[in-house]
């Protein structure tokens, strides 16, 4: 099998359609926050501070900018379901990162948990699975290429 077919190859699940925009969109913006500090955020900086004083990842500002960069191009490349299986790869492992390094050994977000990060973790799975579904770039480059 070709690599490009093993990229792009989906089925034409509309079902996938919502969630993928839905997370695209999120994800994105959590990246705009960290890279151009955008809707609140603190830009490259001062998450790149945060990251090395508070979560021992350093340094600091390189780790800023990997993870503000696979959650901002991921979540577009989600949003318009293009290389969605790379994507979904880059914010699984994005999202593993942020379990380890920020998540205290409980269930629920409210107290600092496991359950925000890892329910966006099993839904990139879920597209490095299935792929983008209908309506997606991948798609529409998977049928032309017949």
């Amino acid at each position: 099998m070709r690599i490009n077919e093993t990229l792009l190859k989906t089925s034409n699940q509309i079902a996938l359609l919502p969630i993928r925009i839905g997370v695209g969109a999120s994800m994105a913006a959590h990246g705009a926050q960290k890279l151009f500090g955008w809707f609140g955020g603190y830009g490259l900086k001062g998450t790149g501070q945060f990251f090395a004083e508070n979560l021992g990842l350093k340094p600091g500002v390189l780790m800023a900018a990997l993870a503000g960069g696979a959650e901002f191009f991921g979540g577009l490349l989600l949003l318009v379901g293009l290389l969605t299986r790379l994507a979904g790869v880059s914010l699984v492992v994005t999202m593993v990162v942020a379990i380890i390094a920020t998540c205290n050994g409980v269930f629920f977000a409210q107290n600092g948990g496991v359950e925000y990060p890892l329910m966006l973790l099993l839904v990139c799975l879920t597209f490095v699975i299935a792929g983008g579904g209908a309506y997606s770039v991948d798609r529409k480059l998977s049928e032309s290429q017949g």
